[in-house]
């Protein structure tokens, strides 16, 4: 059976989930009782903060250590530590877990991707602000956030999946940008069923256990609309700025402007509106259709007190016999150049 001493050995090496510190550090085991008839071990620990999804997984972390090396059942009692060890190590935890969102990058600027529908070209928006973003010479990573529609590394012509090293996932490099999605971790297009506190937890997951290294800008292509994991992204990063994409269709702009809205109310700026298929060029006669109609930009953008940064139109990348990424236009095509000015815009604007 176990002595104390064994137990305090097994235990100290484990990390408190909030002062990321460990047990020996913040002298969190408390007590240790041992009944060995029954092979029964009982301790009292110390943590950060208690009633916690975190302390849930401490618990189960525990039982699992003493289990494996001998006890039958465990018993465990959490309290708070002491304020002034919490004090001690809460602004170096705090600036740990500041480090882990983005690898100790402090200058990384966020922009999420919005729009308050789908099938408006949101995806296609990102992945191409991303390249010419990465074209004006920025270091860029891409967060594809909408869980359900993922649809970023198809676009990229992605065919690689992460790496891990240690404990962190190391992003898929595309053209020079660094990916990370949902669609690396499920296989053959299944359907997600999770719900809204497990996805969270993975979106999460994208920015602390992912090795970013130094970004300049990182976009998150966000679901359609204001559901749970924009209000992740929104709580989660305060300092994030936003694109809204839209049609130029009524309805669209529209059901963009609740997306547009959300974001006033979080304090996040509105760096502009893209209005996507916004016409097509014939290019028999030069004339521009307006398929999906006008105006729903302009709309859009006086309702939200921002401006339209570009409008584009309907145009298929040209085909590189040698390069899978159907949704990327190159840097010669009339919408990479749309795309360069856009992202020329955003960045003065961010880095002014």
């Amino acid at each position: 059976m176990l002595t104390k001493e064994e137990i305090v050995q097994l235990l100290n090496p484990v990390k408190d989930p909030f002062l990321h510190r460990t047990l020996e550090e913040t002298g969190g085991v408390k007590e240790i009782t041992i009944k060995e008839e029954k092979k029964h071990v009982s301790v009292k620990v110390g943590i950060g903060k208690t009633n916690t999804a975190e302390q849930m997984q401490l618990q189960q972390e525990i039982v699992n250590i003493l289990k494996k090396n001998g006890a039958t059942t465990v018993g465990l009692r959490f309290e708070e530590l002491p304020e002034e060890i919490i004090k001690k190590y809460q602004p170096a935890a705090e600036e740990e877990q500041e480090a882990s969102l983005m690898g100790g990058s402090k200058g990384t600027k966020f922009i999420a991707v919005a729009s308050g529908k789908g099938g408006v070209g949101k995806s296609t928006v990102t992945v191409n602000l991303a390249m010419s973003l990465m074209r004006l010479g920025k270091k860029v990573g891409i967060i594809d956030a909408d869980i359900y529609g993922f649809s970023i590394p198809d676009m990229m012509g992605v065919e690689n999946r992460p790496a891990v090293r240690g404990e962190k996932i190391i992003p898929v490099e595309r053209f020079g940008v660094k990916v990370i999605s949902m669609g690396f971790f499920v296989e053959d297009n299944s359907p997600i069923i999770w719900r809204g506190p497990m996805l969270g937890k993975m979106l999460s997951s994208f920015f602390k256990e992912v090795e970013w290294g130094d970004l300049d800008y990182l976009l998150l292509d966000l679901p359609p609309g204001t559901g749970d994991i924009a209000m992740d992204v929104h709580e989660m990063l305060p300092t994030c700025k936003e694109l809204i994409v839209t049609t130029p269709h009524p309805t669209a702009a529209f059901v963009a402007a609740r997306a547009g809205q959300m974001a006033l109310k979080t304090d996040h700026e509105i760096l502009g509106v893209v209005e996507n298929m916004a016409y097509f060029e014939s290019k028999k006669t030069g004339e521009k259709e307006h398929v999906f109609g006008q105006g729903g930009g302009q709309k859009l953008a006086e309702v939200l007190k921002t401006k339209v940064l570009g409008q584009l139109p309907l145009q298929q990348p040209y085909e590189e016999e040698d390069v899978f990424a159907p949704s990327i236009y190159q840097e010669d095509h009339p919408l990479g150049k749309e795309y360069h000015k856009i992202a020329a815009k955003i960045v003065a604007k961010v880095e002014e």
